[in-house]
């Protein structure tokens, strides 16, 4: 699988960084977003080093079928039960932070939304 030695996620699939882990198997690996914006907040990441969507090839569409199927899956058992948002920001006008593809799934109560 492509790695990059010097991408903070890879670093994490390496197990050379920590992280609070929800899953994982032998094409993703998902944990918890260490500044959360929602009560849940992960973050699931391919162990292939794509860097951003704009990389992403039709031999990847399984793979973000499947992160696409497990993101609510996990927030279920995480107890998300009132609906959900992921996202995948692409690109510094897109907000990506870390250049390697991850989606955001985030959930839970929101005490900052009124009404």
């Amino acid at each position: 699988m492509s790695h990059d030695p010097n991408c903070i996620f890879c670093k994490i699939i390496a197990g050379q960084i920590p992280a609070k882990k929800v899953f994982e198997d032998e094409d993703v690996l998902v944990f918890h977003d260490i500044h959360p914006w929602a009560p849940v907040h992960i973050l699931l990441i391919p162990k292939l080093h794509i860097a951003s969507m704009v990389e992403l090839q039709p031999e990847h569409a399984a793979l973000l079928g499947k992160m696409s199927l497990l993101a609510p899956r996990l927030l279920k058992e995480l107890g998300v039960s009132n609906g959900f948002r992921t996202v995948i920001n692409t690109g510094p006008d897109g907000g990506q932070e870390v250049y390697h593809l991850h989606m955001h799934a985030m959930g839970g109560p929101r005490p900052w939304a009124k009404g």
